[in-house]
């Protein structure tokens, strides 16, 4: 529950001022101590996730998540159903982004992933073959090599809405393209199938994830920007929503220093997605292996009792020295 600050607690913090760290423990003591994560059905915002809970609860948080598509995940911000998305995939989500945005129901506390991107994906072999832009989808006999289908994640996804609207509107010629939409398993269990057997297929990939790890894959050159500006170049934003911000100023500013670099998440994903760990144990053997990062995270935090962040979290996770 998201609980507004009394009178006599906004009369107190007036008094002190000149006392930070005093102002510091009554603003904590006030905090709520749950925060609500929406989780897509996604292997980095499960991992990224589970890394950020860990932290959360070793400061004395509960953190509870719900397994929602990213449609319905704005609407839950919106409605302060859910308090954090760690996963608003940019500019793929953007019209849902800005439509919130616009109600003040959300705080965009920025990028989380640097060097993330979405595109079209080929296998190195067709890539060498020729098919080196998206611009090679609308040549018919590439098309009819590739079956003119295009595989990608599910329905409601941005993903999803970013090429049915390239059919709709015929972009590359993708006019009269299918498009098999499943899951991300799907997905990659049907590329996986036709690495197996050199056969040519394109679909929607990104970085990070694993498949860049696992699979020799490369991404088509974006002509007309349809995956966003930059060649698909992507932010991967934390969102949390306006009333949580407010109500909850030290867990925002730990969420707002979480970031990782998209080597980084595809090598948990991996862990956790390729190898089928726990996300709990992927996270915590991150965090166990980037000491320094994550002494960044916590700069300026506190656990909800006031004391220093950091050192209370090195302690309990048996974090080495940065």
């Amino acid at each position: 529950m998201n609980l507004p600050l009394r009178p006599l607690t906004l009369a107190l913090a007036g008094t002190l001022l000149a006392a930070p760290l005093a102002v510091t423990a009554v603003a904590q003591a006030a905090e709520p101590e749950q925060v609500r994560f929406s989780v897509p059905a996604w292997p980095g915002v499960t991992v990224k996730t589970a890394l950020a809970e860990t932290l959360l609860e070793t400061l004395g948080y509960e953190v509870d998540q719900e397994e929602l598509g990213s449609t319905i995940t704005y609407q839950a911000l919106t409605q302060e159903e859910v308090d954090v998305f760690l996963a608003a995939w940019l500019p793929a989500q953007q019209a849902m982004f800005d439509a919130t945005l616009e109600k003040g129901a959300i705080v965009d506390l920025g990028n989380n992933v640097d060097g993330a991107r979405l595109g079209f994906a080929v296998p190195t072999y067709v890539y060498d073959a020729g098919v080196t832009t998206a611009e090679d989808l609308a040549d018919e006999e590439i098309a009819e090599k590739l079956d003119r289908t295009i595989y990608s994640i599910e329905v409601g996804s941005g993903m999803s809405d970013t090429l049915n609207g390239a059919v709709e509107n015929d972009t590359y010629g993708l006019g009269d393209w299918d498009l098999s939409e499943t899951s991300t398993p799907g997905m990659l269990s049907a590329v996986d199938a036709a690495i197996d057997r050199e056969e040519w297929v394109v679909f929607a990939g990104w970085t990070p994830h694993w498949m860049n790890i696992e699979y020799d894959v490369k991404f088509l050159t974006d002509t007309q920007d349809m995956w966003g500006p930059e060649g698909g170049r992507s932010d991967v934003r934390t969102l949390v929503s306006t009333a949580f911000s407010e109500s909850s100023p030290n867990a925002t500013l730990l969420l707002d220093q979480l970031s990782f670099t998209a080597d980084d998440q595809s090598a948990m994903i991996r862990g956790f997605s390729y190898e089928e760990q726990e996300p709990e144990d992927v996270a915590l053997a991150w965090l166990r292996d980037n000491p320094a990062k994550v002494k960044a995270f916590l700069d300026g935090v506190t656990t909800r009792e006031g004391e220093p962040a950091w050192p209370a979290v090195q302690q309990a996770l048996e974090i080495p020295d940065a």
